[in-house]
């Protein structure tokens, strides 16, 4: 057993984390699907993932942990009608639906990158990759009696899986028509899904496949199944993604991965909860949408907008604005600041000092118990302001710590000191001071200056602005 606690949405009870095989951990998140560009609340996803990876990897645990891209089978009502994502993105561009998806694969990967959730570290399977195990999977629940075919494609019967809707706690019997899904006459039950959909006999679609039923495309859940069951097996560990996922995709990937596999599909599953915008939840359908890169065309550094993430817990919501952003930058900034201090003699990542066994303890205590990020963040904090505590020794429990945080100081470099918006209006003020000869004044500053962890000296070309190391 790692010292790990998580909270299990399938019993909706925080749970010791037992791995299935000792010393070894199999993860799947939900990836996006490659339409379009991921928008920030997307992201707070996989920002998570990455922290759940790296606190297993931080307890001595082997990760094995995949992030699909789903580039073909999404429809637009998550369900079994609609458009196809990819086709309608192809329109949309007027690109080819395979142009379409490796264009936003790109861009997503680009966008883990500048969060620090690193490539080398995952696998990212393709759905497009892996059509021949999803019909393999789809003719095994055939064959066990858990299918049907009418007009538009193969659909699974959630009646002949009794325990569906038990992570969702679905009150089957209470659904009305139409009320979860695009309603179709043809379906026997409303909860049932879409295995395999048929090419329409009108149109011809960009991508589409031979199969045992007929011309087609796979459904948007089968995806996650084989590809999850190809590379960590029939049954494995952990499973994430966002909350919207939990009635609906999460609910029908458990039906199709027990009935066709007879074992537990997850032991373990986390939920990321919304990042909501003024108007409500943050999502695509409008077009206008906030991406990491309007963020960075703002000026807000990636990381910043990732520790932002940090400072609130996973199951929370987070109502976004500009204004805590912008909060969180500047925090930020201290503590790279902090860093350069301490690190601007030496190479990057090595620790000069020892590593707090008290903070070190406090860090664990929190972010052990269902990754509470924001408690550790607040860790950091108080231990930064201990005067107690050399400040090598805080240099080096910070480099541990952010092992798991992922917020990249080891990296802070001398050059890349960044001054704070307070930092500049307090340079400013003492300059105006200065020209006035207020030398109480200025000298007064100076010191408000010095207790934000900068010295200023004063030469020919101006003031010069050096770090001291304080917060």
């Amino acid at each position: 057993m790692s010292d790990i606690k998580i909270y299990n949405t399938l019993s909706r009870t925080i749970e010791d984390f037992i791995p299935i095989k000792k010393g070894v951990t199999g993860i799947y998140s939900c990836g996006p699907t490659v339409y379009h560009y991921a928008h920030i609340g997307n992201l707070r996803a996989y920002i998570y993932a990455d922290i759940l990876r790296r606190t297993l990897v931080y307890d001595g645990l082997e990760v094995k942990h995949l992030i699909n891209i789903t580039d073909v089978g999404h429809l637009t009502d998550d369900g079994n009608d609609g458009e196809d994502k990819l086709e309608k993105g192809a329109i949309r561009e007027g690109k080819t639906a395979y142009e379409v998806a490796e264009f936003y694969t790109k861009a997503f990967l680009d966008d883990l990158e500048k969060l620090n959730i690193p490539q080398k570290e995952y696998i990212f399977p393709r759905a497009t990759d892996h059509i021949n195990e999803q019909i393999e999977i789809i003719k095994e629940l055939e064959e066990k009696g858990y299918t049907y075919k009418i007009n538009d494609g193969i659909y699974f019967d959630t009646s002949k899986f009794k325990s569906y809707g038990k992570m969702a706690k679905l009150d089957i019997e209470g659904l009305k028509s139409g009320a979860r899904v695009t309603e179709n006459k043809e379906k026997r039950n409303i909860t049932d899904f879409a295995l395999w959909k048929f090419s329409k006999a009108d149109e011809k679609r960009q991508m589409e496949w031979n199969s045992p039923w007929g011309k087609g495309f796979p459904g948007w859940h089968i995806e996650c199944s084989a590809m999850s069951i190809k590379y960590l097996g029939k049954h494995f560990d952990i499973h994430t993604g966002g909350i919207d996922h939990i009635p609906v995709h999460h609910t029908n990937e458990i039906a199709q991965s027990e009935s066709a596999t007879g074992e537990k599909f997850v032991n373990y599953w986390m939920h990321i909860n919304f990042l909501n915008e003024k108007d409500g939840k943050m999502s695509k359908s409008t077009g206008d949408f906030l991406r990491l890169q309007t963020l960075i065309d703002k000026k807000i550094n990636p990381l910043s907008f990732r520790y932002y993430i940090l400072t609130t817990h996973y199951r929370k919501e987070v109502n976004f604005s500009f204004e805590s952003l912008n909060a969180a930058d500047e925090a930020y900034k201290k503590l790279l600041n902090f860093c350069i201090g301490k690190n601007n003699n030496l190479p990057a990542g090595r620790h000069d000092g020892n590593v707090s066994v008290k903070y070190k303890k406090d860090f664990n205590d929190v972010i052990f118990y269902d990754l509470n990020t924001a408690e550790a963040i607040a860790v950091i904090w108080k231990m930064l302001k201990d005067d107690q505590i050399k400040d090598e020794d805080k240099y080096s429990t910070l480099m541990e710590m952010d092992s798991v945080l992922g917020l990249d100081l080891a990296n802070a470099k001398k050059e890349e000191i960044v001054l704070t918006e307070k930092i500049k209006e307090l340079i400013h003020k003492r300059e105006v001071a200065r020209n006035e000869k207020n030398w109480a004044l200025s000298d007064e500053i100076r010191n408000e200056i010095r207790n934000l962890g900068f010295d200023v000296k004063d030469t020919e070309n101006g003031q010069e602005i050096v770090l001291n190391g304080n917060l």
